[in-house]
């Protein structure tokens, strides 16, 4: 028989983690190095605004041929938000009514 405090060991479930493990110390980055990084990072957060309002652009009719100001796209945007939801909310109450006279409710 083995040493009994080695045989308790092996008894004891191992809690059970991420499945990562851990990582590898980073090295410390120079004052060139983090504000290199802040910068890619700012572009990189810059660039997914852009795309964002591009996107936006694309979606809502209304801004198809104006100058688009951010401001403007984020308001033109609302309101397309807003003309679709209450498109919706009649369509569903045209089907209510359309229900109805079936009698299908």
């Amino acid at each position: 028989m083995g040493d009994p405090a080695n045989d308790f060991k092996d008894e004891i479930p191992k809690p059970r983690g991420s499945g990562r493990g851990r990582k590898p110390p980073h090295e410390l980055l120079s004052d060139a190095q983090k504000k290199a990084n802040h910068i890619a990072s700012e572009q990189k957060r810059r660039a997914n605004i852009r795309i964002g309002f591009d996107q936006l652009v694309d979606i809502v009719p209304t801004l198809s041929h104006c100058h688009r100001s951010e401001s403007l796209i984020l308001q033109k945007s609302a309101d397309y938000i807003r003309q679709l939801v209450d498109t919706k909310n009649s369509l569903r109450e045209r089907v209510r009514e359309l229900q109805l006279a079936l009698g299908d409710v």
